[in-house]
């Protein structure tokens, strides 16, 4: 049920109404959520609630280059953050998952630290790379798509593994794999790659595939990776890292948020 909640959002959200009534939903909705478009285009210059959604920022931000530098890869809230144990991971305090069943397959050590980046409603919708990225493979797991806010990671088990997701596989500036996350949620109609376009999310429910790259791609750190077409969850796992955060805190894209 809420994968068709979601898709009949989704064509609400894609839906361009006339531009004096389109204008009225943009503002209404920025109004709920407190959206700050100062770093935005205007509010009416958006045809259509998911180009809101998805909007993109008016001039780059700036952030630490430095190579041994993590910076956030999203506008978010760090839900939980840690060290894998026994192959375990918390989506909140006091809630933890499987990381291998989450990646598909791939079990992490202690060496590997993980950061839950919970993006509401408000938040600057796209993904950046963390640090300078060789994707290697990308799999992609077809699933529910139950909330992704507190009150629902308090009360629903294993809600990473059961939602929908997309794995992007890479190694990192040491050669370590590097796993980016991207978790679908309640009312997200799609999330994209931009350097693959072949994963079609919120079709298939039980849909899994993977692709893998003779050649790994390469992104640079603070390029822009995708977008969720709604407020959602990425989980960045990294090895060899020393965290800055603090539980609870409100990052943005580019802020610096570890060192390897």
């Amino acid at each position: 049920m809420t994968n068709l909640i979601s898709r009949l959002f989704g064509k609400f959200a894609n839906y361009k109404f006339a531009k004096w009534f389109q204008n009225i939903i943009n503002r209404t909705y920025v109004s709920i959520f407190k959206i700050d478009l100062s770093e935005f285009a205007p509010v009416y210059s958006y045809a259509s609630l998911n180009e809101l959604f998805t909007r993109a920022l008016i001039k780059p931000r700036s952030f630490n280059t430095e190579s041994n530098v993590m910076i956030a890869p999203t506008d978010s809230m760090i839900m939980a953050f840690g060290s894998v144990d026994r192959d375990l991971a918390l989506q909140i305090k006091g809630m933890e998952y499987s990381v291998s069943e989450l990646l598909g397959g791939d079990k992490l050590n202690s060496s590997y630290s993980y950061i839950n980046f919970y993006l509401s409603p408000r938040d600057y919708h796209r993904y950046h790379a963390p640090c300078d990225m060789e994707i290697f493979e990308v799999r992609y797991f077809g699933g529910e798509l139950l909330a992704v806010n507190r009150a629902s990671l308090l009360r629903n088990k294993n809600v990473f593994i059961r939602n929908e997701r997309v794995v992007v596989c890479a190694r990192d500036k040491n050669g370590a794999n590097l796993y980016f996350v991207a978790v679908g949620a309640l009312n997200v109609g799609k999330m994209l790659l931009h350097f693959e376009s072949r994963i079609q999310t919120n079709v298939y429910p039980n849909q899994k595939c993977k692709f893998s790259y003779a050649e790994n791609i390469r992104i640079k750190k603070g390029e822009e990776l995708g977008m969720f077409m709604m407020g959602s969850t990425i989980v960045l796992f990294a090895k060899d890292i020393s965290l800055d955060l603090t539980y609870e805190q409100k990052v943005y894209y580019g802020d610096s948020i570890a060192t390897f």
